[in-house]
């Protein structure tokens, strides 16, 4: 005899199929999608974008980061060692030739400048001492080499006399052989003299030389600390903007301490970097293409620094015109380097349907509104266009959006009507 079942039994019985019939029609409509979209051969206009190929130039270049920073900056030091009165300038002002910026407290200076003028005064009065007393001892040898002089003709004189009484007999021989001797020692002190006096003529010359060569260079010292405090007057000598200043009022600075910055903000250059691994291809003289916010603007490197610093590899770059009404100091901008070009070349606009391999497939899209699949083979290439080697002809229309979800079709429906 049948039992009827218990109504849990049925009811988890239900809930089962249910459950079955439920899943199978999600996994049937899953599948209809897909198979939908295998099977779809047409795509809206609207989401396409076409260019067309032409004859033309192609750079290929390499991307890197870069900076607008002003063609130059002066930096402007402290030529003393002072202390900072007063600002006068604020950064962001924009300054003309001869303009002051800061205010500096000079009077340590000041008085090391008196101190060295007394000392430059007393040098001059020993120099001039010196001369006097030098002309004075000069004056002394001489009188004493014509004293000797004369005393020699005198001893001449008596040895003539000594030997004509010699003969007579009124000198014996011993008071000649003593005349005699003494005229060769007041001879032989003569030569001595005039030795000391040639001696003394040039070392006085020497000494007053030294003496004046010391005094020069005390001058000098005076006029190199004048020119410094001529200089501690922070006057601006060419028209630009302040960038920054030491605003530290009654703060002590020493000589060659920055005191403010002077940027031109009439032309700018380029800082640029890009990843080292580009090291042996980013070098002096190659062109580059600075891209300013829809801008493009050429130059070209002057300078690659030699370090690298964290992976990174950086560089000058002088823009053509570097006074271009975009530019903007700090500012941060695309730089392509443009390591290798071809005069003419059929080229395409570039866009997402290019991935960077050398062969791949495209959609070239006729006057029917069909889009056909064809393979290229692609050249150098950069942020603008993608040369073409071969498979596409000058004037044929070619998709530059990501059309991958369609490649395994041969050809594609452009729908014009598509909501």
């Amino acid at each position: 005899m049948d039992r009827e079942l218990a109504p849990e039994i049925v009811r988890q019985s239900r809930t089962k199929n249910y459950l079955i019939v439920f899943v199978v029609l999600v996994v049937a409509g899953i599948a209809i999608y897909f198979f939908r979209r295998v099977l779809k051969t047409s795509v809206e206009a609207s989401r396409i974008r076409t260019a067309t190929a032409e004859i033309g130039p192609v750079e290929n270049s390499l991307s890197a980061t870069g900076e607008v920073i002003p063609a130059y900056e002066q930096i402007i030091t402290s030529p003393i060692r002072a202390s900072i009165r007063r600002v006068l300038l604020t950064p962001g002002t924009q300054i003309k030739p001869g303009q002051a910026i800061l205010d500096l407290d000079k009077s340590l200076t000041l008085i090391e400048f008196e101190k060295m003028k007394d000392q430059l005064a007393l040098k001059r009065n020993s120099i001039e001492q010196l001369r006097m007393k030098l002309n004075k001892n000069l004056f002394d040898a001489e009188a004493d080499d014509q004293i000797k002089s004369l005393n020699i003709n005198r001893l001449k004189a008596e040895l003539e006399d000594a030997r004509r009484l010699l003969k007579v007999g009124g000198q014996t021989q011993e008071d000649v052989t003593r005349a005699e001797n003494n005229l060769r020692i007041a001879e032989l002190e003569k030569k001595k003299l005039e030795n000391d006096l040639s001696y003394n003529r040039q070392s006085m010359g020497a000494s007053l030389k030294e003496t004046t060569l010391q005094a020069q260079i005390e001058e000098k010292n005076l006029s190199e600390l004048d020119r410094k405090l001529n200089q501690a007057n922070i006057i601006a000598d060419r028209p630009g903007v302040l960038t920054w200043v030491n605003e530290n009022i009654g703060s002590a600075v020493n000589e060659g301490e920055i005191l403010a910055k002077l940027a031109d903000l009439g032309s700018f250059r380029i800082e640029g970097s890009c990843s080292d691994v580009y090291a042996d291809q980013v070098k002096t003289g190659l062109p580059v293409i600075v891209k300013v916010n829809e801008t493009n603007l050429r130059g070209l490197i002057t300078q690659v620094k030699p370090s690298v610093k964290n992976g990174v590899i950086q560089f000058v770059v002088q823009l053509n015109d570097n006074h271009h009404a975009s530019l903007r100091p700090n500012m941060k901008v695309e730089v392509f380097v443009v390591t290798s070009q071809t005069a003419k070349a059929v080229r395409v606009a570039n866009g997402p349907a290019f991935k960077g391999k050398k062969n791949q497939f495209v959609y070239i899209l006729n006057n029917q509104g069909i889009a056909q699949r064809r393979e290229v083979q692609v050249g150098l290439s950069n942020f603008d266009y993608v040369e073409i080697k071969s498979g596409i002809q000058p004037g044929e229309n070619v998709i530059i959006t990501d059309l991958s979800e369609f490649e395994h079709l041969q050809e594609i429906t452009i729908d014009n009507h598509a909501n």
